[in-house]
């Protein structure tokens, strides 16, 4: 797909308490940019900083209007705010960076390298034990990419970042999610389009704290295994199917030795034994129970995400089936008239 010159590339900045880092990032950006044929626009979504991040977005606006700024009423978490910025992103294509400088903006050369190349997608990958990270969070994120590898319907690829450049049509895709509890990469994967992958090793924060605690890096670590997998939903039926499956030939293999051959192995199965499989089999009868009420609620889940049916990423039949059935129409009426 060649790229058209002087394309409008929308540079998407979530900031939480970025004070520090909005002018050194603009710098940054600028320099690159100032070597890119693509015009760009550069959105800041404060997402309810308490420091001055609005006011230093204000002061960049007035010196460069490629500048914009959304400033939402609350602190509602980067994925909102990137959210927010790919609905007001107006660009062929978008770009999604954290403006702390760990993104570093040298890279956006070769993401527009890619998309140029054809790709929708072009996604940055964080190498993996880099020394700005704590051995904990590299142990967890490890953990994670391993488990969503499991449990999710789409291919995760480990350590892949929100550091990415999405097409147009993927953005106008991505705008018709409606779902609250969302993991935008993970959205952006679902959707499916042709892509590559770019290596970058993080540079360290410029300055600041991160606004990701372990908290909160564990609440978005749930919220994803919840959208992108119905199977945490399933366990409870495949565990209720496994204890009935397990209990029940156990059970019935007690039952025969004892009452009706009367005990020739010499098990001497007690009361308690008998009623502790009783139990394990009852056991597993309610969860398996469970497990079907569960894949109602997945049913529902799936309905209350709204996701699109299906994506395309293009269409060319609408005006010749137009121009078909109308030929089809002249022609009938043709023969209508001959026969007549």
């Amino acid at each position: 797909m060649a790229k058209a010159q002087e394309n409008l590339i929308s540079i998407i900045v979530p900031c939480h308490n970025e004070a520090a880092n909005i002018r050194p990032f603009y710098i940054a950006l600028a320099d690159v940019m100032s070597h890119q044929r693509e015009r760009f626009e550069l959105i800041f979504v404060n997402d309810g900083s308490g420091d001055e991040t609005s006011e230093r977005v204000i002061k960049l606006r007035h010196q460069d209007p490629r500048v914009r700024l959304v400033e939402l009423a609350r602190n509602f978490g980067k994925e909102i705010a990137v959210t927010a910025g790919i609905h007001r992103a107006s660009g062929e294509a978008a770009i999604t960076i954290d403006a702390d400088l760990q993104h570093p903006p040298a890279l956006i050369p070769e993401l527009i390298a890619g998309w140029r190349e054809g790709n929708e997608v072009v996604v940055g990958v964080r190498q993996a034990g880099h020394a700005h990270s704590s051995p904990i969070k590299r142990l967890f994120s490890k953990l994670f990419y391993r488990i969503m590898g499991v449990i999710s319907e789409t291919d995760v690829v480990p350590n892949a970042t929100d550091y990415r450049l999405i097409d147009r049509v993927v953005i106008d895709e991505f705008n018709r999610f409606t779902e609250r509890n969302r993991l935008t990469r993970g959205l952006i994967d679902w959707l499916g389009f042709s892509r590559c992958y770019v290596s970058f090793k993080p540079a360290k924060r410029y300055a600041g704290e991160a606004a990701y605690s372990y908290f909160k890096l564990i609440q978005l670590a749930l919220n994803s295994f919840i959208s992108m997998s119905l199977l945490p939903l399933k366990i409870a039926s495949y565990l209720g199917t496994a204890i009935i499956m397990v209990s029940f030939p156990l059970g019935l293999f007690i039952f025969i030795e004892k009452y009706v051959m009367g005990d020739p192995y010499n098990f001497n199965f007690s009361g308690p034994a008998i009623l502790a499989v009783i139990l394990l089999f009852l056991c597993g009868v309610i969860i398996s129970a469970l497990g079907v009420i569960a894949l109602y609620i997945a049913n529902i889940h799936s309905e209350v995400m709204n996701r699109p049916l299906y994506v395309a990423r293009r269409e060319q039949l609408s005006t010749s089936l137009t121009e078909h059935n109308e030929a089809a129409v002249e022609a009938s009426a043709k023969d209508k008239a001959f026969r007549w």
